[in-house]
């Protein structure tokens, strides 16, 4: 039987890959640096092939060892996820979860669900990230994030997902504005304004694109014309700078108010995101995922 490797040996080789250095690589292990280096040694002589390139710059990844690196981190997810499982087993968010949420969900659902969580679950330790999706998921399938809460549509190889709510998308403009006198607004109204979004990378970006008609590459009017947050978008829009699509979660949560901003559904097709819990496809995490679910969607 041809002998493998342990998971010690491809945890030394990630952390290698993500510090660039044995001496750092070793600190974030633990180890002592000829500890990790005799481990990485020991992995090439297992697969049979250089996992790096040693030089005075640093430590480079070969073709193989970027293979390497790439399912180590899906058996190194995989095996946490194992022993995740055995210590919950029948007793599910208990112990850590690692949760990513996207900035134009988090500031308006958390609030709500967290409290909940804290009183029905008092032995759940839950570690929060606040990022784009791509990075979220990224960092998913790499094991790093046990679970995301995302909004679709977005790419979901690989994933499993439960649907939270349906979040429709509200055109949002100035106070004072021609179009305050509308019940509903289209995507013709809003032809000649200047859109302002979220800069590129917000996933809402592209849903508002959609929303409008145009493509996920189309720029806004004003070059570089974007915001960071949903707050700088409200406030943008607010001081006559231009009109926006609002999630009605960040509506409901009051955003809205808080600048001059006026609000009217979109016509003649309900526009909206799908807000969604998920987890790696075949990951123990699929039971936790459902309870979440069903707490984020207030139930």
């Amino acid at each position: 039987m041809a002998m493998l490797p342990t998971l010690r040996q491809l945890q030394y080789l990630k952390l290698l890959a993500q510090h660039g250095s044995f001496s750092r690589a070793a600190e974030a292990a633990h180890v002592t640096q000829p500890t990790l280096s005799a481990g990485v040694q020991e992995l090439e002589k297992i697969l049979g092939a250089p996992m790096v390139d040693r030089n005075r710059s640093g430590v480079i990844l070969t073709a193989a060892g970027a293979e390497a690196v790439a399912r180590a981190g899906t058996i190194l997810a995989q095996a946490e996820d194992l022993v995740q499982a055995c210590r919950s087993a029948g007793q599910p968010l208990e112990g850590r979860l690692r949760l990513g949420v996207i900035p134009t969900i988090a500031p308006f659902l958390l609030p709500s669900a967290l409290p909940v969580l804290r009183i029905r679950f008092p032995r759940l330790r839950l570690f929060l990230r606040e990022e784009m999706t791509q990075r979220l998921i990224a960092d998913l399938k790499a094991g790093v994030l046990d679970i995301v809460l995302i909004a679709l549509p977005y790419d979901m190889s690989g994933l499993e997902w439960v649907h939270v709510a349906d979040d429709e998308l509200l055109a949002a403009f100035p106070a004072g504005h021609d179009l305050c006198g509308h019940a509903a607004v289209s995507a013709a109204n809003l032809e000649g304004e200047t859109l302002i979004l979220l800069e590129d990378g917000h996933c809402l970006r592209d849903h508002a694109l959609s929303a409008c008609g145009l493509g996920p590459q189309k720029s806004t009017h004003e070059e570089g014309f974007a915001a960071t947050s949903l707050a700088t978008l409200v406030q943008m829009v607010g001081s006559g700078l231009g009109v926006t699509l609002l999630p009605s979660m960040a509506v409901d949560a009051g955003l809205a108010r808080a600048a001059q901003v006026e609000v009217r559904p979109l016509n003649p097709e309900l526009a909206s995101r799908e807000i969604v819990v998920a987890w790696r496809a075949g990951s123990t995490r699929a039971t936790e995922g459902r309870l979440l679910a069903e707490i984020f969607a207030g139930r």
